[in-house]
């Protein structure tokens, strides 16, 4: 399937996503510049990174090449990166997103997102989980507030084109709207059958906010059968109806439920499956069959993060 052909989510601020995105968490060591490299040719126009994967180099290095080809022109693709937590200090955060820039070997990024409300202390720009004495990560109280304020800068100078935040809670998410300059464009959340955010997602869709989803997936492991949604006979049913594997199933539901899917892959044949999720729809009886994994359960729960004022999970949604 061509690029030209998938679907096109608009921003509250006129730009626009393709409705697919290619995720790159633990993508390193040239396999995500590999991974990147095919999902261009595939028709892939937006790409998921963040400071923390350690492979914005190998994202530049593949889309730097891409336009060199003149496969793609710059403005073809929307590339998101993040500003991880021991960047929350205002004056850190122009110098974090320059590094960033650096990194990719870009003049500026389409969507740079505050990768988590809650913050670290800095301890030196490699040091992204510091610890103290006792191992426990040391969590800093700087408001999520005066970093958003920081990062509307990056609009106004040029270094990114929009502005968004992952990982917020309803409270938190209404709390920044009624107290900003301009607004998130996106909040990227762990969004799957076993936790489908249909709340969060409602209303992020009132505000005009774009879900992005991690791990929409699930993370699967052949070994163990896990996640079940991706290997029970009834989500196989679905498939074999469709002539679609679970997995495509799953990143179909996810976007008819009003998320962007990110799916994470460096193997160039599920590169292409997940792209080739456009051409069907599931039935209210499918929704019905996947909506019953919702247990509500997290991948990633961040427990280290718990004592922090900020933590956004203390809360149903």
């Amino acid at each position: 399937m061509s690029a030209g052909k998938i679907p096109y989510v608009k921003h509250n601020n006129g730009t626009q996503i393709q409705a697919i995105g290619l995720g790159t968490y633990t993508s390193l060591g040239g396999d995500c510049e590999r991974a990147t490299l095919h999902a261009i040719d595939v028709g892939y126009r937006h790409i998921d990174t963040a400071f923390f994967y350690e492979n914005e180099n190998e994202v530049g290095a593949a889309v730097n090449k891409k336009i060199a080809e003149g496969v793609i022109k710059r403005e073809d693709i929307h590339i998101t990166t993040k500003l991880w937590c021991h960047f929350h200090e205002p004056e850190r955060v122009e110098y974090a997103c320059r590094k960033t820039l650096q990194n990719f070997g870009l003049e500026h990024v389409d969507l740079y997102l505050m990768h988590w409300p809650y913050s670290y202390v800095y301890r030196g720009d490699n040091e992204m989980m510091p610890t103290d004495a006792k191992g426990e990560v040391e969590l800093n109280d700087i408001d999520y507030l005066d970093t958003w304020r920081a990062m509307e800068k990056l609009v106004e100078l040029g270094l990114t084109k929009s502005i968004g935040v992952s990982n917020f809670n309803s409270e938190q998410l209404t709390r920044l709207l009624a107290n900003c300059k301009i607004k998130p464009i996106h909040n990227q959340i762990e969004c799957h059958p076993a936790l489908n955010q249909k709340k969060l997602t409602a209303l992020c869709k009132q505000h005009g906010i774009v879900v992005t989803a991690y791990c929409p997936l699930g993370r699967p492991d052949p070994a163990k059968k896990t996640p079940n949604y991706i290997y029970d006979a009834k989500v196989q049913a679905i498939g074999d109806k469709y002539k679609k594997s679970t997995a495509q199933v799953v990143l179909r539901y996810l976007i008819e439920i009003g998320t962007v899917p990110l799916p994470k892959s460096s193997n160039p044949k599920r590169i292409e499956e997940n792209f080739n999720i456009f051409d069907f729809k599931l039935d209210a009886a499918d929704h019905a069959v996947l909506d019953t994994y919702n247990t509500g359960e997290r991948l990633i729960p961040m427990e280290h993060a718990i004592k922090s004022k900020n933590y956004p999970f203390n809360i149903e949604f």
